[in-house]
């Protein structure tokens, strides 16, 4: 993961995408204006919906050249 950013606000469930390969979820979310992607096989996927409409911290990413999603924490 390179680039880290921070960010803090409110998460928004833009949609879900194309599972992982292992057959895990993926969301592309939005936090504090900034869109990024669960990455895969990763246990945010499974976690990312009960934060929901909630304010959260987390820093997004470059993974393999997409903003992806490294930390979250929930308020």
């Amino acid at each position: 993961m390179k680039n880290l950013t921070y960010h803090a606000g409110k998460l928004e469930i833009i949609g879900r995408v194309k599972s992982s390969p292992n057959g895990n979820p993926r969301y592309l979310i939005m936090i504090d204006g900034f869109r990024c992607y669960t990455k895969p096989d990763s246990m945010h996927g499974y976690v990312v919906s009960n934060y929901k409409s909630k304010v959260v911290h987390a820093t997004i990413g470059t993974y393999y050249g997409r903003p992806t999603l490294n930390t979250l924490i929930g308020d």
